[in-house]
């Protein structure tokens, strides 16, 4: 059986990653692929600190994996240099990239690239990124406008979790820094944020 990785991203704490890994794991199934890894972080599409793709290309590199599958493009990045950076570097280790969004997938059955996936690819990494800019265009906007009115932007007072919540609400996190893990390796470990882990390390000193 082939052996495959699932990557399974989402950007906020308020989403999962059940529904991407659950349509992953059923087209592994159907196609008699064998998942040896999950893989699942909680970061922006836009951050450039990747511990999930790191990961997966240390898997491929060693020869771990020869498929990672993803729900759909933006699950590598929102900067279509990352994507096709990534991609190229799974190629380079002999590994491919399929997503669900088009079922389709970057090398043939012989090793050989497709070419229909690399145009996809373009293409779809570039949308990626115009929905990202979008998507600031009109918080800011929504901002400004609120300004304009003069309404209260941030966090209501008193809302600011105490220290005593943010260890008790993140204790996975604390368990992994007290084993002596770095700050990288307990975000891939716990699929949370970098950012998060910061603040409740700092919490913890």
């Amino acid at each position: 059986m082939i052996p495959v990785a699932l990557l399974v991203r989402v950007s906020t704490s308020r989403q999962d990653t059940d529904r991407q890994e659950h349509e992953l794991r059923e087209v592994a199934e159907r196609a008699g692929w064998s998942v040896v890894a999950t893989i699942r972080q909680q970061v922006s599409g836009a951050s450039r600190h990747r511990p999930d793709i790191e990961q997966v290309l240390a898997l491929a590199q060693a020869g771990q994996i020869r498929k990672v599958l993803v729900h759909e493009v933006s699950r590598l990045g929102r900067r279509p240099a990352s994507v096709h950076g990534t991609v190229e570097k799974l190629h380079d280790a002999g590994a491919s990239l399929y997503w669900h969004s088009q079922r389709i997938e970057t090398l043939l059955p012989d090793g050989r690239r497709n070419p229909a996936a690399g145009i996809m690819l373009a293409v779809m990494a570039e949308m990626a990124q115009a929905e990202r800019e979008t998507l600031i265009e009109r918080i800011n906007s929504g901002l400004a406008e609120a300004r304009r009115k003069g309404k209260a932007l941030g966090r209501p007072a008193g809302t600011t979790m105490d220290r005593g919540a943010l260890l008790a609400k993140h204790a996975d996190v604390v368990r992994q820094l007290k084993a002596g893990k770095s700050v990288r390796d307990v975000a891939a470990i716990t699929g949370k944020g970098t950012s998060t882990v910061k603040r409740v390390k700092k919490a913890m000193a």
